[in-house]
This record gives structure tokens, sequence and C-alpha cells, in this order.
């Protein structure tokens, strides 16, 4: 039987597009762009120190918060929470959809959680 700590994880990597965490799963964000559009979370803004101390339990889908017309929230099991901000643009006529990408396969529509520029 597993206990709790196994499930916990470290961020060992941060880069302009994804997170790693100590378990090998990357954090990246996913648009189909086409012409005129661009839709991204913001790593770019982040540094590796931002995550020192911090253990994440990213087995379950409680690991962060949606915020509205901002971005996401990374919750650790202790300490404080990062903020990652999703930024969009487009002239209005193609899709704002967002999606938060973990590499194991789960996905998360995040659309609503980005400042869009049109």
């Amino acid at each position: 039987m597993k206990n709790k700590t196994n499930k916990l994880v470290t961020v060992v990597a941060v880069d302009n597009d994804s997170i790693t965490f100590s378990n090998g799963v990357v954090m990246t964000s996913d648009h189909e762009s086409d012409c005129c559009e661009h839709h991204w979370l913001a790593f770019d803004d982040l540094e590796l120190n931002e995550f020192e101390g911090l253990q994440f339990n990213i087995e379950n889908d409680k690991f962060f918060n949606k915020i509205p017309d901002f971005g996401i929230e990374l919750l650790p099991v202790n300490g404080h929470s990062v903020r990652i901000a999703g930024h969009g643009n487009n002239n209005g006529y193609y899709s704002t959809e967002l999606i938060l990408d973990l590499s194991d396969g789960r996905r998360f529509d995040i659309t609503d959680c980005q400042n869009i520029d049109e």
C-alpha cells in the first residue's frame, strides 16, 4: 500500500513552455492555433526558486485552481500557491480554447482562465 508521501512530487525544471515534476510528468498548455491567434500559459514568467520547498500531489485533479480571466494557481500540499498567468490574443473570429496538458495523458479545459486581447 502506498503512503501519502509517495504521491508527492517537486518541481525540478521550469522553462518557457513547461514545468517538469520529479516523477517525470511535464505540464504544458495547448491550443490548436490558426491564423491570427495565440493562447498560452506564461511559464516563462516563473523561476525554479519559486517552487523551492513545495510539494505537490498531482495524482488527483485538485492540484490546481482555475482563476477566471487570469490563469491557474498550482496548489502545493505545503507552503504558498504559485500562480501562472494565461494569455490569449485573436481577432474574435477564432477559438479561444486553452488546455492544461500533462504528459501522463490528462488534459483540463482552462479556456476561461486567460486574459484575452481581441
